[in-house]
This record gives C-alpha cells, structure tokens and sequence, in this order.
C-alpha cells in the first residue's frame, strides 16, 4: 500500500473538505476532517439539512424513516448492476493498489483476510485505509457505504498490539457466559477503533473430532455448552441488534452447519505420507458429515437457534464441509453453500433470520459443476446454484468481476429471479442501516489508543486465569509459593506467537517473536517477583537446588486444514510450525518433560494448544497437569492460578483421551472412558457452607444461582476425589460428563445426583 497521504490523497482531501458545505446541503455524507461532529465521528448531510432539505431528500438517506421503508426506496433506485454490486465483496489486496475499484466495481464489501494488512499495521493506519475505500465507495451514484469485515476470533488478531483473548477451546473452559460477552465488547471496541464494523465471529462450530485442525475455533463438544457461550454476540452486537451503536459491530454465526462434526479421512492420511506438503490433503477440515437429520439437529444445527432467535446475529456464514444424510444412502454429499434446504429451508424460512448470508472464502468454487467437474474455479452454474440455495454476499477475493458478470448474466438468462437479488440485497442493506453507516460511514480515529489498552488487556488476562484448567494436583502442589526456587523449560514458555495460536498477525499465526504480549515466563517473573526463576527451553541448564520445575509444552501455530492430524505442514510458516500435526508431544517437547520431572523433585507440565495432548504414558512423572489451551497476549493469567493469585476454576470443554486411538470421544458415547472427563476441573478453592440435596433446592428455590454452582461444584470436587483415590465407580467418567451436561442444560439437581453417583 502506498505511503500515509501522498500528494495525489492530499489533493483530493482538501478538494473534499471544500466542498463540504455543498456535499451537506445535498444530503451526502462528507470524507473524514470536512466537518468534525461533536463525538468525533463525521456529520452527513442527513444531521446537517434544513427541514425544508429533509423534504425533498430520498427517504433511504433519512435516518428518521423505518429502516424497512429506507430499504424500499433505495433498492427501487438501484439497477441491476448496483444490486449485484451489493452482494459482491473483494479482499483489500484486490483493491489497495488502485482504491477507484471499489467504485468501478460498486462494491458492497471488502475484507481483510488473515494477515492482510496496511503496510504500517497500526490502528491509525487501518482507520485510514478502510476510509479511503469508503470515500470510493461515497463517490458512486447512490452513496451506498462499503462494510468492512474481519475474521477476529480472539480478539481484533489481524492487528499488531491488539488484545488476544484465549481462543474458544479456552473460553469453552471458563464455563463463563458473562466473560465470553465481555470478550465481544473489547473485540468490537479496538475493531471500531480501527474502522472495521464487521467480524466474521463468533465460530458455533461443535468439535467432535480432535484430529480436526480448527478444533480450537469451537468453544467445546457440547451443542449446549456452545450455545450458553453465544453472548459474545451480543457482546460484538450490543443489547439492541437492530441498532447496533458506534462501539459495537456485526457479528457472524459460522460456520453453517456440521463443520465440527466431519468425517475423518484416513485414507487421504495415508495417501499424504512421503508427499512434499503442498500436494497433500485436508484430512478432515472441509470435509463430509455424514449423519442422519435427527443427529444433525441436535449437533450441528443446536447452536443455530440461539443466535438468531435470542441474539438476532446480523450474518451467517456456511460451511466449506458438505452434509450427507444417511436417511437417503451415503454417497451423494451437498456442499453447504449449495445446499438450499439448510440455507433457505431451515435458517431463513424455519429459524426466521433475517440477515444475510455470506460465504466463505472463495466458497463456491468448490461447488461441484456437473458440466465442467474439473473446474475449480467460477462458473455460471456454481454462481446460480449458490444465489438460489440462499447466500446473499458472496466473499470473492480475487474473482470479484467476474462473478459480477456471471451473475448479471444467470439473472438476464432467467436462471437466477431478480426477486431473489432484491432478497438477497434487501437483508444486506438493512444491516447497514442498522450499523448506522449512511448516517456514520467514516471511522474516527480518535479511539485507536482502545488498542492493547490496559484495560482491555485486564479482560483478556481474567479470560486466561478462568481458561485454565487443572487436571491433575498430587499433594497440592498447586499453587505455588511465590518464593520458591523455579526451573523453567519447554518451547511455549516464553514465545507469544505459540500461546497465541492461528488468526494472529498471520492467517497460520507464528512462531517466534512476531506477536506482542506478555509470555508465560514473563507472567511468571511478574506474578512472582521474589521466586528464584531459571529458564531454559531446552531443559539443558542444571537443575540443582530448584524445588519445582515448570515445563510448558504443546503446539505451534496452525489454521483450518493446515491443522489436520496427517494433513499438510503449512511449507511457507516458520520453521517450527512445520512440524506433522499430531494428538501426541512432539519428541522435544517428551524429552523436556522427562527430563525435568526426572530431575527436579516436584513438576508442573503447562500445556499450551489448541486441543488435548496425549499425554498418559508420562502422566505418573508429572505431579500437576494444566491444559493451558491457546491463552492468547496475557500470559499473566497463567501465572496467576500458578501462584493462587486466583484460584483454578475451569473444566474440560472436552474429553481428554487416553489415547489416540480413542478418538473420537465424546460426552454421551456409549463407551465413555477417556484419560479426563468432559467436565472435569480440579479447583484450589472451595467454599463453605451446606452443599446437601436439601440446600441445592433451597438454593434454587429462592434464586441463588452462584449457590447452586458452588453446591455441584463441591459435589464434583467430591467426585473427582474419588477418581484420583480410585475408589469411584467403573463408570465416574460418563457420570461426571453427563452431570456437567445437565448442569448446561439447566438441570442441577440431576447433576448433583450424578455427582453423587460418581463420589460413592
């Protein structure tokens, strides 16, 4: 991207700037400096006209109409071209070079994909790039504004110095609804910052399947865990979707529907073995799930409802996967973005969204073209097929043109209608009314300090120290003292790109110094500023004299299929990101491990990844077991229930496998016997007071919902107890999985009495 302000961009500003008064009496939304409203937004001309103006202006341009009338008048103004327009959205890379595009085009939308930045990623400088392609879009017939949107699904992760929360496997652990909605609020205030008000988040993706590369995307295995975690909506949202205020954006359901619950490929596995990694193979990202339309409701499509129904998300996104229903034989799958009895049938007509659909990344290329099965790229078909299943945007990165004119082309063929084009533009027009664009179209750049503030990174560091879960605790170890003698090894101990994970700076994410934050280490120099702490990754340093040693072990950075176990390495990544994907440690991380618990008398392992590690064979070494999960910038709040500055509170979002061969595991299987349960959290603080059947009723007769928690929570502390006593029943696991199961689904007394079961 070209350097801040050229001469040619200075030009034309102080040209726009002097004709401000001229742009405001003819109702038209002025360019950023032209004329400054009171809370540093820009005024419109709709804030500045005279009554006798307001009369005579187009009632799409009056913010005073119903947002159902402003939509009718602007879409009876617009001509085909402009309607297709509307539904077209290009990356940033397409357009930077030459912004004009985005008015030649007559854009709807342009986004930024994982790493696509401005040249100086700086908050300042994606406010100007994202109001620098409004302007072009401002200068075309009918001023109808871009929307910008963003995959940030842990926070704003595309920006250098942004907050970066914990990823939703994380955030699943926490078990906290009212911290997920607090994680939207941050994310949607440094997007804002930033001009952005669209985000491509949250993920309702159920994961069923570890092998899967964004099992790390879903906030757990439970359709009703993920659905009490839906308030980051509302967080992203606001309280009022239909408006949605200058702090707040558009949220995204995705990935419609069954993506977490895809089939598992082993034979492209094998076929990958001995290939160079760009002729491998996703082994289960994009792919089938296969499954009856009972099961399908109850997994893939649960979360769904929630979100449009309580939340009214703006968008919905399909899935890249395809669905084969085994009620018709197994064998004729249907990619999601075609499939127009869930896109149409069931989210528009049954669940009632009013939104609109975009696709995914270049989604419909992988539409299967019956004529032309061999191209994967555009063809009329694919474009029609799409239109009509039910996506109204369509996310065309470098293709956006020529998808303009194939559709032109299928809706004068009379193979697309032009009442489902007004549809399809109608619902994206109503969301930019309700983000407040024609009246606000210019971001400010008075809030970029919002970025990586103080109090932002507060949230993230609280998200962290809830995400951690404690899985195993011999004699107390933890916490620790904040004075004791620290050996330090293990690669995830002091890289914040690794902690971090994908969709940071990176669509892979990195390795190695590339993201700003606070490490584990460092967290733990901060949290304990008297411990006497040495540091070696490798574990090669001398040990003696350390009363405990911390090895912080797992994963490196990875994305979507790139994160397939037997998929493809990412080959362009950093070195240590190009390592097989696997549920196991990688060797050094093994021979960390051994080492220092070998060496040092007591041993705590931190793991930090984006899914459970198998880690069994080296479990009677290890005296406490953390999953750690993808934590994200705050490393503090590791370091924070390590030293009992606050206590462990989280629970497996989902089970933990003995090996694995074991998986798929899941809570609800038949022959339900992971390493760790579904549920299972070991806490270093328990409260007082009756915990009987008698005081869980009282409790809930009166309200008391922390008391009723604290009452299941003693229940399962009982009977975690008597797992790690061995004196629990043959089936503790399955109890403890299905109690916290009950418990999400608002049924506490069966989840005590589970509990109970489990403790006996």
């Amino acid at each position: 991207m070209a350097p801040a302000h050229p001469p040619r961009r200075r030009l034309r500003r102080a040209v726009a700037a002097l004709s401000a008064l001229a742009a405001v009496a003819a109702g038209v939304a002025v360019a950023p400096g032209a004329q400054a409203a009171s809370d540093g937004q820009v005024s419109s001309g709709a804030e500045a006209a005279s009554s006798g103006q307001e009369a005579s202006r187009p009632a799409y341009l009056d913010p005073s109409k119903p947002v159902q009338r402003r939509v009718a008048d602007l879409l009876a103004r617009m001509t085909l071209k402009e309607k297709i327009g509307q539904m077209t959205q290009a990356e940033r890379a397409a357009v930077a070079d030459d912004p004009s595009r985005v008015a030649e085009w007559g854009l709807g939308s342009v986004l930024s994909g994982g790493g696509s930045t401005p040249a100086e990623n700086t908050p300042a400088a994606w406010v100007e790039m994202v109001n620098e392609f409004q302007e072009q879009a401002l200068s075309t017939r009918l001023k109808i504004p871009i929307i910008y949107g963003i995959d940030a699904v842990h926070g704003h992760g595309n920006v250098a110095g942004a907050t970066l929360f914990p990823h939703n496997i994380g955030m699943g652990a926490t078990r906290d609804p009212e911290l997920a909605e607090k994680e939207g609020e941050v994310t949607a205030a440094e997007l804002r910052a930033t001009g952005i008000p669209w985000n491509f988040a949250p993920c309702l993706c159920v994961t069923r399947d570890e092998r899967w590369g964004r099992s790390y995307e879903s906030f757990g295995e439970d359709p009703a865990l993920v659905k009490a975690m839906e308030t980051g909506i509302e967080g992203l949202q606001g309280p009022t979707p239909d408006r949605i205020g200058p702090d707040h954006v558009l949220a995204t359901a995705k990935h419609f529907a069954g993506d977490g619950d895809t089939a598992y490929d082993a034979a492209t596995a094998a076929a990958n073995e001995g290939k160079p990694w760009n002729e491998q193979k996703y082994t289960i990202d994009q792919g089938v799930t296969v499954t009856s339309r009972e099961h399908f409701a109850a997994v893939g499509l649960a979360p769904y409802g929630p979100a449009v129904r309580t939340y009214r998300v703006g968008s919905v996104m399909p899935s890249f996967s395809s669905v084969d229903w085994t009620e018709d034989g197994v064998g004729n799958p249907v990619k999601m973005h075609a499939n127009k009895e869930l896109l149409t049938g069931v989210l528009k007509q049954k669940t009632k969204f009013q939104g609109f659909v975009i696709s995914d990344w270049e989604g419909i290329h992988q539409i299967p073209d019956p004529s032309d099965p061999a191209n994967t790229g555009l063809t009329g078909y694919k474009v029609r097929t799409a239109v009509n299943a039910g996506v109204d945007m369509f996310m065309e990165p470098n293709t956006a043109p020529e998808f303009m004119q194939l559709l032109m082309d299928e809706v004068e063929a009379g193979r697309v209608s032009e009442a489902r084009i007004d549809d399809a533009v109608s619902r994206i027009l109503r969301q930019k009314f309700a983000l407040g664009l024609f009246e606000h179209p210019y971001a400010s750049a008075g809030k970029v300090d919002e970025v990586g503030s103080a109090k932002h990174r507060a949230v993230a560091r609280e998200a962290v120290a809830e995400s951690q879960v404690l899985l195993k605790n011999s004699g107390n170890l933890l916490p620790l003292s904040p004075k004791s003698k620290i050996y330090v090894a293990g690669r995830n101990a002091d890289d914040v790109g690794n902690q971090a994970g994908g969709w940071t700076i990176t669509w892979q994410g990195v390795s190695g110094e590339g993201v700003q934050g606070t490490s584990i280490l460092d967290g733990i120099k901060q949290v304990a500023p008297d411990a006497a702490v040495t540091f070696s990754e490798d574990a090669s340093a001398p040990t003696d004299g350390s009363d405990v040693g911390i090895v912080v072990v797992g994963e490196t950075p990875y994305a979507e299929g790139y994160g397939d176990v037997g998929g493809p390495e990412c080959g362009w990544c950093t070195t240590p990101q190009q390592e097989s994907k696997s549920l196991s440690l990688q060797p050094e991380d093994k021979a960390a491990v051994d080492k220092v618990c070998s060496a040092v008398e007591k041993c705590v392992v931190l793991v930090v990844s984006g899914r459970p590690q198998i880690i069994t064979d080296q479990l009677g070494k290890i005296d406490a077991l953390v999953a750690s999960w993808l934590p994200g910038s705050e490393g503090a709040g590791v370091a924070d229930v390590l030293f009992g500055e606050r206590p462990f509170t989280g629970r497996l979002p989902v089970s933990w496998p003995r090996s694995a061969n074991q998986v798929p595991v899941n809570v609800g299987d038949a022959d339900y016997r992971p390493l760790y349960p579904f549920g299972w959290g070991l806490r270093t603080k328990v409260g007082s007071g009756p915990a009987s059947a008698a005081a869980l009723e009282s409790a809930r007769s009166k309200g008391d919902t922390e008391l009723v928690d604290e009452i299941v929570a003693r229940a399962r502390d009982a009977a975690q107890a008597s797992a790690v006593a061995g004196t629990a029943p043959a089936d503790w696991a399955r109890l403890i999985a299905d109690a916290d199961h009950a418990l999400l689904t608002g049924d506490p007394e069966k989840a005590y009495r589970l509990l109970r079961r489990a403790a006996s």
